[in-house]
């Protein structure tokens, strides 16, 4: 139904939109967050590390366009040609001055070969004015805005310090609806704690937001993070590969149809990560979630129910 997927995958979606691979270039815009700043914490959320969730960015050091330059210039080894999505990733995107954050973004729109911007931030961090300026340049370029959700439970959002209420989330999810601008969630399985049922729940709950895309991550215990201090102290269940790709399969088939999967495992950083130790063969997971939605002849959105 989409390639060779068995659902919307990122690949799938860029192609038919710009006709071309499309490369994501990952950049560190020298933000902060007011988990870590003292607003509303110092120490980020349990998983984030000092690089927040960028460990693959480009240095901050270098201005945008040297950002944008070294990372084409790092990922033409894996694809000669193609079209680019300026990606600021690292920490949270939109929280700085309305002229710090106008200026960066249009740096990044200006550069050759660039067709649209990505911007990962939190919902407590779209101000009137930012959406206003968000609003300004998804009328001149491909824009989406990536949410870090993680789960809809309080309970294990107070644990990994998430920082925000779930209403939170409905509300910039509704202003960003409201202007048009795609948004992104980000879903975290394998949270300390969390069931089977409560992971779906999350994605069920995502599901019928009418949020453009989704982002699925398997939670990971790397070391220079509170979560490892926290897993060495109490310790709770790692998902399996198997568990994981079973989670993954029954979340495809819950998401309508016109939903954007972005990702549906990540990276973790080899030299920090200490659980889940399966997870550094990503290919082979890719694989395997997509022998299993074989094997049970399903696809994205077979078990969907509009609401």
């Amino acid at each position: 139904m989409w390639g060779d997927k068995r659902y919307r995958s990122f690949n799938y979606e860029m192609k038919s939109t710009f006709d071309s691979k499309v490369i994501k270039l990952s950049l560190d815009g020298g933000f902060t967050c007011p988990n870590r700043d003292g607003t509303l914490g110092n120490r980020g959320c349990i998983f984030c590390g000092e690089e927040g969730s960028g460990e693959f960015a480009a240095s901050r050091c270098l201005d945008i366009s040297e950002q944008i330059n070294s990372q084409k210039q790092l990922l033409s080894k894996k694809w000669d040609s193609g079209k680019y999505i300026a990606y600021f990733q690292n920490f949270t995107n939109t929280y700085s001055t309305y002229e710090d954050l106008k200026e960066k973004y249009y740096s990044a729109i200006s550069q050759d070969g660039v067709v649209g911007l990505a911007i990962a931030t939190r919902p407590d961090c779209l101000s009137e004015e930012v959406l206003d300026l968000l609003d300004e340049i998804n009328r001149k370029t491909f824009l989406w805005i990536e949410l870090g959700l993680q789960t809809i439970h309080e309970k294990t959002a107070g644990l990994i310090r998430r920082g925000y209420a779930l209403d939170c989330y409905d509300e910039a999810i509704k202003q960003l609806k409201k202007r048009n601008i795609k948004a992104v969630t980000h879903i975290i399985f394998g949270l300390p704690n969390e069931s089977k049922e409560d992971i779906l729940s999350s994605v069920k709950y995502v599901a019928a937001t009418g949020t453009w895309g989704v982002k699925f991550h398997l939670l990971y215990v790397q070391k220079g993070t509170d979560l490892y201090e926290y897993y060495k102290r109490t310790p709770f269940h790692i998902l399996s590969k198997d568990e994981y790709i079973y989670l993954i399969a029954d979340s495809i088939e819950y998401l309508p149809q016109d939903m954007v999967i972005h990702r549906l495992t990540g990276d973790g950083k080899r030299a920090l990560l200490v659980e889940p130790l399966w997870s550094l063969d990503k290919l082979k997971v890719l694989s395997e979630i997509d022998m299993e939605l074989k094997k049970r002849n399903s696809y994205q959105g077979i078990k969907y129910q509009k609401s």
